[in-house]
């Protein structure tokens, strides 16, 4: 049990160092927003998976993946935030976020005075619910990775955890070498172009879930 544990974790991991629209996301936020928006963001990322792993142990998203409508529902909502967010990025490049700039040199966007709310914890949340990709993913692709020796729902719901535990670590590591690099990101010209970058990326990524 314990080798087939090894390898499917090693098959997650793969997985989760793809980039994609999470990376994208976060990129934006820990850039523009520093180290505490970066990690909402990651938070908000890993309840979206935990939603989706238990709605794939109750059985509820092999319905959603196997019923066409509400899949296209799901897929159509889900393409249209990511484009949204794309859009924002572009249509005033280099902005700065409104009611939460850092003040002076200070390296980290959590400072007396900055606005909290919880737009990055549900920026990571919603594009995570909206992504009917990970159903598809988790249906088929845990059962046969879960460990013999446990009930499948078991097995399922361990593997889930593990997934969720190296996005975590590979998010948040990666929000943590982008706030070491924040001066540079904080360039009005780079700002702009990793903007535009990201925004084209954001549509990218919500006009390829669209077209399936």
């Amino acid at each position: 049990m314990l080798t087939a544990l090894l390898g499917a974790t090693g098959v997650l991991a793969l997985l989760t160092l793809v980039p994609g629209p999470d990376m994208a996301i976060v990129t934006k936020r820990a850039v523009t927003r520093g180290r505490g928006d970066g990690l909402r963001t990651v938070a908000g990322i890993a309840v979206g998976l935990l939603i989706w792993g238990a709605l794939t142990v109750a059985g509820l998203a092999a319905l959603l993946a196997a019923s066409a409508e509400v899949y296209l529902a799901v897929k159509v909502a889900g393409a249209a935030y990511l484009c949204w967010l794309g859009i924002r990025c572009l249509w005033r490049p280099g902005a700065e976020p409104e009611a939460e700039l850092p003040k002076a040199e200070l390296p980290e966007g959590d400072r007396p005075g900055a606005r909290r709310t919880g737009g990055a914890w549900r920026t990571g949340l919603v594009a995570n619910v909206l992504n009917p990709k990970i159903a598809v993913f988790y249906t088929g692709l845990l059962p046969a990775l879960a460990p013999p020796g446990l009930r499948p729902a078991a097995g399922m719901a361990l593997l889930v955890l593990v997934h969720v535990l190296l996005t975590l670590v590979w998010l948040g590591t990666y929000v943590y070498v982008l706030s070491r690099a924040r001066r540079f990101f904080a360039r009005p010209r780079v700002r702009r172009a990793l903007d535009r970058a990201t925004g084209l990326v954001l549509i990218g990524f919500g006009v390829r879930v669209a077209t399936t």
